[in-house]
């Protein structure tokens, strides 16, 4: 409220009009708390109740509990969808699971049948390697006991030589290769 200097003027100031007289504080009481009052305001209070309880029973209550059903269907559902997803990784994972677990028996199978299969190629071949020396081995053995033989054939003329060289250079006589040879005999037989 605006107070103009008029209405400044009119309005009795407490220092100028002294107190207030008991007939103007019977006028400035508060008027809901007055007796003749109650019956209008609780007339007024129940008309009131009823249209705002008809409101809220009839329009805003059914659009709230809409509201919360169409809420609730679409939390169930979305709960219900991702069990079903959840179930479908899990099954998916187990899945997983089993073909790796297969592709990994599969890789030790093939691991194990390529071992198998260079470890008998080594052995075959081993096995080849190992003939191959030990017919060179023999050949090597014939020709040596071929070769011992004949030398072996040789010694006693290479002895009778030898022991006749021996002889004429120690006493400068010369001495006959056939003596020497049956003397050879005589000491290899004893």
């Amino acid at each position: 409220m605006i107070i103009t200097p008029a209405l400044a003027e009119e309005t009795p100031q407490p220092s100028e009009a002294g107190s207030l007289e008991h007939g103007d504080a019977h006028q400035s009481a508060f008027p809901p708390f007055e007796a003749e009052n109650f019956a209008p305001q609780l007339v007024w209070l129940a008309l009131i109740f009823g249209v705002l309880y008809l409101l809220m029973s009839r329009l805003a209550l059914p659009r709230v509990a809409n509201i919360l059903a169409t809420r609730r269907t679409t939390i169930d559902a979305d709960l219900e969808a991702s069990r079903d997803l959840q179930a479908k990784a899990q099954s998916a994972a187990r899945r997983n699971d089993e073909t790796l677990r297969a592709k990994k028996e599969e890789a030790q199978q093939i691991g194990r049948e390529a071992h198998e299969k260079i470890a008998a190629e080594i052995a075959a071949a081993r096995h080849a390697a190992e003939q191959k020396f030990a017919a060179a081995l023999a050949e090597a053995e014939a020709r040596i006991a071929a070769e011992k033989s004949q030398a072996l054939a040789h010694v006693e003329a290479i002895a009778s030589d030898a022991a006749a060289a021996i002889v004429a250079k120690l006493t400068g006589a010369t001495v006959d290769p056939s003596a020497v040879a049956d003397a050879y005999r005589r000491v290899s037989v004893q």
